[in-house]
């Protein structure tokens, strides 16, 4: 799958807040005037994305190497029910966004999740994200 896409199948955005100098955000107000870019956040995401793109084989090698899942990956209350079954517990490593289901009590995230290492977001009830807060990395 490519980025394009798993940014588009996310569909999720998370906010971020940058900081510029006076004669940065003077240039980027210049070329959004001048037409280059709709507005401000559509030169930062363009730019961000360009970075991404440019570094693309370091993302990717990292990824492999550090066993991560890259895009999207949720664990339903069924799915932990199920590894609950088993007596494994989830070392989570991705790449994107984790999703863990509203119906997932803090309990048998506990029961069931070892540890977590999110690189972009993690999607919980917050009584489900105050449980696992000691094991997300």
């Amino acid at each position: 799958m490519k980025d394009q896409e798993l940014r588009t199948k996310a569909g999720d955005t998370e906010k971020i807040t940058i900081n510029l100098g006076p004669v940065d955000l003077g240039q980027i107000d210049l070329l959004v005037q001048e037409g280059f870019y709709s507005n401000r956040t559509d030169l930062i995401r363009t730019a961000i994305r360009n970075q991404l793109s440019a570094h693309n084989d370091v993302i990717r090698q990292a990824v492999t190497r550090k066993s991560l899942v890259l895009g999207l990956q949720h664990f339903s209350r069924t799915d932990l029910e199920a590894i609950k079954r088993t007596g494994d517990k989830l070392q989570i490593q991705v790449l994107g966004l984790v999703s863990i289901g509203n119906d997932v009590t803090p309990e048998l995230a506990l029961e069931t999740i070892d540890g977590i290492t999110v690189l972009g977001a993690l999607h919980a009830s917050p009584a489900v994200k105050a449980a696992l807060a000691g094991r997300i990395r």
